[in-house]
């Protein structure tokens, strides 16, 4: 093979023989994003968290995960599924979720997400959310 057709199977994207789709599927691993709405506010502050999962496949390991969220307020909520048995190859794996927190007073609070199975740490993600005092909140902010 030329070296003129070889730069152009690489440059347009085609894998090379021996390069399977399945093995690209593989490397990558699934990745964990949380977003907060509002990520400003005034206390007392109720955010929604929405989290994504991209990436990876629809593999037992990450159906029904637990999800750990840490409020960086003092409080942490667990979330658990009642979910179906998963059967290979039907089963799509959930990938997002939402949950709700009140941040009462003022404060930058890291919010962390962590999604276990069976005690093992799947994947985790932070977000930034900033509460600033609202009226009657005699919060001082550092």
């Amino acid at each position: 093979m030329s070296r003129a057709v070889l730069a152009s199977l690489l440059i347009g994207g085609l894998a090379l023989p021996g390069a399977s789709a399945e093995k690209e599927s593989k490397s990558k691993k699934p990745r964990l994003e949380v977003r907060a709405t509002p990520r400003f506010a005034f206390s007392p502050a109720m955010v929604l968290f929405t989290a994504e999962l991209t990436g990876g496949d629809d593999v037992e390991e990450m159906h029904c995960p637990e999800l750990e969220w840490y409020w960086d307020d003092g409080g942490k909520s667990v979330q658990e599924s009642d979910c179906p048995p998963f059967e290979a190859g039907k089963t799509q794996i959930e990938r997002r979720f939402t949950a709700e927190h009140e941040f009462k007073s003022a404060g930058t609070y890291n919010v962390r997400l962590t999604m276990r199975k069976a005690e093992r740490r799947l994947a985790e993600s932070t977000v930034r959310v900033t509460v600033r005092a609202g009226f009657g909140d005699s919060t001082i902010e550092d």
